[in-house]
């Protein structure tokens, strides 16, 4: 019975709005709103005046205030998607500064906390939308505009990590490299530059064919052969206060990502502390991997005190590692066929179960005979022993 009632005040206020009265068709939608709010024309009706505020009226915080209840009050109702579409454009316009009534552009003018309202707003409404990576991306070019640089570089920040393989997360990963390079150049502050460097190589990394790529490693050999020439500055000033171990530490950074020209330059001053101080720059690249310091200083190894020479003949054989042996040797290879086993006498082969083949009788040893005593000779328990019968002398010659 509602949902008739308020269906019928419904096509009304469609009617009177797409006959162009604005004021009639808004007091038919309230009627609606107000007398049956759980019904689906209520829905429907308070989009419709949303959209009657949003043509009307000259005031972009009413239009999107008027969306926001109908998205409060409403949010299954069919139209939620296009009322957030409808608060992102009101939020883009009041962004950029103009207003759109009807054909004319009229210039409006909003506080920056204001419109920031608008887009956080949208992304409480939808957080998992498409419209909120698009409004946490207006954020932070609002922070840009407004030259607040640790600001933009969060909201940027907050693109990358909430959303993820959408194009606005990409450029927001560019523009985060971008404002740290701006400045890095306004300043002598070295973190800049290594904010730059890897936000570049972040957004190289997961954008390897992405329409910046160019543009980003121009950026980062700027940034590269920028950090270069500080590290040799700051390295030469260091040498002419004897600190080799702070000198050697900015001269690897130098050759790591200067120029040819400078890693040239940084390496040859290098060598030098490396023929004057050993220690000290053994000691720089302590923890760090192992790099030739010493390549371009060989040609003054001889007047070092611990020179001692090239390494003896025989010593030098003895540090050798064995190698494997190619071509003809003198080492007899295995051979392919087993040996012939020995076999019976007329070329029988052995029993079966039997290891070795079976000898001849001829071949046998001859078995010593072991003397029998007959049971019946044995004396009777307790009886004398008999005595052993004499054995013959042998005839005296």
């Amino acid at each position: 019975m509602q949902e008739q009632a308020a269906q019928d005040l419904l096509n009304q206020g469609l009617a009177a709005q797409e006959a162009g009265k604005s004021g009639r068709a808004n007091g038919y939608y309230e009627k609606v709103v107000k007398q049956y709010p759980f019904t689906k024309a209520a829905g429907e009706a308070a989009y419709q005046r949303a959209v009657i505020v949003r043509h009307t009226e000259n005031d972009l915080e009413d239009a999107f205030n008027a969306f926001q209840d109908f998205i409060d009050n409403h949010r299954q109702s069919p139209r939620f998607a296009e009322a957030i579409e409808r608060q992102y454009e009101i939020a883009e316009e009041a962004k950029g500064g103009k207003k759109q009534r009807s054909l004319i552009f009229l210039p409006m003018k909003m506080n920056a906390s204001d419109i920031l309202a608008f887009y956080e707003k949208i992304i409480s409404n939808a957080p998992y939308g498409k419209f909120a990576a698009l409004s946490q991306f207006s954020i932070a070019e609002i922070h840009q505009d407004m030259k607040e640089k640790d600001k933009a570089i969060q909201a940027y920040q907050r693109v990358v990590d909430n959303y993820p393989g959408t194009s606005q997360a990409s450029e927001a990963q560019f523009r985060i490299a971008s404002i740290s390079n701006v400045a890095a150049q306004r300043s002598e502050d070295s973190s800049n530059l290594t904010a730059t460097r890897d936000a570049l190589k972040t957004y190289m990394a997961v954008n390897p064919v992405g329409e910046r790529k160019q543009e980003a490693e121009q950026i980062l050999r700027q940034v590269n052969t920028a950090e270069a020439n500080q590290s040799l500055s700051i390295a030469k000033f260091y040498r002419t206060q004897g600190k080799t171990v702070a000198s050697a530490m900015y001269l690897n950074e130098a050759i790591k990502f200067g120029s040819p020209e400078v890693s040239a330059e940084a390496r040859e001053i290098l060598a030098e502390l490396a023929a004057e101080d050993p220690d000290g720059v053994t000691q720089s690249r302590r923890g760090q991997p192992d790099q030739d310091f010493t390549k371009l200083a060989s040609k003054d190894l001889k007047s070092r005190p611990d020179y001692v020479g090239p390494m003896a003949p025989e010593l030098a054989r003895l540090a050798e590692k064995p190698r494997m042996r190619s071509g003809n040797d003198s080492f007899m290879p295995i051979p392919l066929t087993e040996p012939a086993l020995p076999l019976q006498p007329g070329g029988t082969s052995p029993m079966p179960g039997s290891l070795l083949p079976t000898l001849p009788e001829t071949e046998k040893p001859a078995l010593l005979p072991v003397p029998s005593t007959p049971s019946s000779t044995a004396p009777a328990p307790g009886a004398p022993p008999v005595p052993a019968p004499p054995v013959p002398s042998k005839p005296v010659p």
